[in-house]
């Protein structure tokens, strides 16, 4: 029986750069030529991929004051996935951006739709309060080649989910 399981070969790992790189660059703005891609081998299996970057880090376009969020994305892959160190640098190059909380998620959803082309895609922005109050920006977006009822239902789901959790979002950051 062969084994369908086997390692990655180094063409499967081509345009993987960074991942084992002793020399990083970190972009001291907004950069979303860092990302890279990998090839998904399960592109028959309908799952979830979640990254939790805990330390991103934004500025206000109007003050200059730095924000902090908690930043998910999740997504159901096709046939590329990103690259976690990539991904890495990618929302470090957010560093010194100037833009506000909604507009950086809707970018990393830009950003990474384009560059994978997701069946499903989710970034959600637990910002820490500034000046009292906080904010918790949500996006997310199914792929019209593969817009099923069911990840119609699923987007719809999430924002109801996200929706009936943002109390409990706030708690949990103060």
């Amino acid at each position: 029986m062969e084994n369908k399981h086997h390692s990655r070969t180094a063409n499967e790992l081509t345009g993987v750069t960074e991942l084992g790189s002793t020399e990083t660059k970190y972009a001291t703005d907004y950069d979303p030529s860092v990302l890279e891609t990998f090839i998904n081998k399960h592109p028959q299996n309908d799952y979830l991929v979640t990254f939790d970057g805990y330390e991103f880090t934004s500025l206000c376009p109007k003050t200059g004051q730095p924000d902090f969020a908690n930043v998910f994305i999740s997504y159901i892959p096709t046939e590329k996935m990103v690259e976690s160190k990539s991904l890495k640098l990618y929302l470090f190059s957010f560093r010194n951006h100037g833009d506000f909380h909604e507009d950086c998620m809707n970018i990393i959803l830009d950003d990474l739709y384009k560059l994978m082309n997701p069946k499903y895609i989710e970034v959600l922005g637990l910002f820490t309060p500034r000046g009292g109050i906080s904010i918790y920006p949500f996006v997310n977006r199914v792929n019209p080649t593969f817009k099923t009822a069911e990840l119609q239902q699923l987007a719809f789901q999430r924002k109801l989910q996200f929706l009936g959790n943002v109390q409990s979002y706030g708690r949990s950051i103060r």
